[in-house]
């Protein structure tokens, strides 16, 4: 293993247990490839952590602040420990809800990791070249904890890497879909076809919460993608669902887990591109759902991300009837909470609708955030009743 010697005083941020050592804090590495382990020592040469080397300005991610080895046990210890907090959580294979997230990078002490599970089939996908290199020891740790019950285990990195000389694959199994339930509610899920994983677990509290404003209402889902809102809101008695997305494949994968909950009758998928279909629609609806993907990918498009979340959520509230509700998220990791709200105000300035904030959402529990690594925090969302 090669060793890492920080400058003077930089062992501060370990010592807060932040996951990331910069590269300005590193005085000399060893030489070394993307992706080696590493040892981290303070400028007095006493350990500190172990990590993977990264290649940008994020030097190291910690995967431990004790000297240990990182073996067969190291995998399975953490994985185990993803389990126990996952059951805590009501989650599991034979669960109600079977369709979650099991590793979520640094909030659960594996930087760069992310594992979904959806049934009986496992989702790798790697964000560190780190990682990657441990597939096969994250696999087998993934049989040993699930006790061989795992059909499949799919690892897709490739577009998480931005590496086009690597190829997704199976490294158990050959099943590309399943119908796994959240909350009993059942969706197909396709982790070779889909985007990210198959499916977006984060938003599973608040579906539900969607659910039990539904009754009797009705409600836009807009960038719906498989309809996990929309089948959510059928479920909780919602008179007409609308699905937009700008994927085919998207919409009727979406009215295809319709049929599947037996709710397909007040249900219409639509085919367009959302901000051209709210200029060009004008029907009102009881509930509006606004969940598009990340527009600010880096700091250099936090205010064009801003702009467009602004625009969006002032086409959103035209189209929500006097005392309805407007769903609205942002998984933009560079707009925080405060930004967000403010872009929400400048939206309901600009359409003359005033607003009470009745909830403030988050991403799901197996989602966690690491309190010394808030970077974590995600998923912002807000539920306004509309005047």
């Amino acid at each position: 293993m090669i060793n890492a010697i920080l400058k003077k005083g930089k062992e501060i941020a370990i010592q807060r247990k932040h996951p990331w050592i910069f590269s300005g804090a590193i005085d000399v590495m060893d030489p070394c490839h993307s992706g080696d382990l590493v040892k981290v020592l303070d400028s007095n040469r006493q350990f500190c952590a172990i990590g993977h080397v990264g290649d940008g300005s994020i030097a190291v991610r910690i995967l431990s602040f004790e000297d240990r080895e990182i073996n067969a046990h190291f995998w399975e210890s953490k994985l185990q420990e993803c389990i126990e907090v996952r059951t805590s959580l009501g989650l599991g294979l034979e669960n109600q809800t079977n369709a979650f997230r099991l590793v979520h990078g640094e909030g659960d002490g594996l930087p760069g990791l992310i594992i979904d599970i959806y049934s009986k089939h496992a989702v790798i996908q790697t964000h560190s070249d780190g990682m990657y290199q441990h597939l096969d020891d994250i696999s087998n740790a993934l049989n040993t904890v699930f006790e061989d019950k795992l059909e499949s285990i799919y690892s897709k990195s490739k577009a998480a890497l931005h590496d086009t000389t690597i190829e997704d694959e199976f490294l158990k199994g050959t099943a590309e879909s399943t119908v796994a339930l959240e909350n009993g509610m059942k969706m197909k899920v396709n982790w070779v076809n889909g985007q990210k994983t198959g499916f977006f677990i984060d938003q599973r509290e608040n579906r539900d919460l969607l659910r039990h404003y539904s009754k009797g209402k009705s409600v836009l889902n807009t960038f719906a993608y498989t309809g996990g809102f929309s089948v959510a809101a059928l479920i909780g008695g919602a008179t007409k669902v609308v699905s937009v997305d700008i994927s085919k494949v998207a919409t009727d994968l979406c009215t295809e887990n319709t049929l599947l909950n037996g709710v397909d009758e007040n249900h219409e998928s639509i085919t367009a591109d959302v901000l051209q279909y709210l200029t060009e629609e004008k029907t009102m609806y009881d509930i509006v759902v606004l969940d598009p993907p990340a527009f600010a990918k880096s700091i250099k498009k936090k205010h064009s991300a801003t702009m467009g979340y602004k625009r969006l959520n002032a086409m959103g509230l035209k189209r929500v009837n006097k005392g309805g509700l407007l769903f609205t998220f942002s998984c933009s990791q560079v707009i925080d909470e405060t930004l967000f709200l403010n872009t929400l105000t400048a939206a309901a300035i600009e359409v003359g609708r005033s607003c009470r904030i009745l909830h403030r959402l988050s991403q799901g529990p197996d989602h966690p955030v690491n309190i010394f690594h808030p970077e974590g925090h995600y998923l912002k969302g807000l539920v306004l009743m509309v005047y």
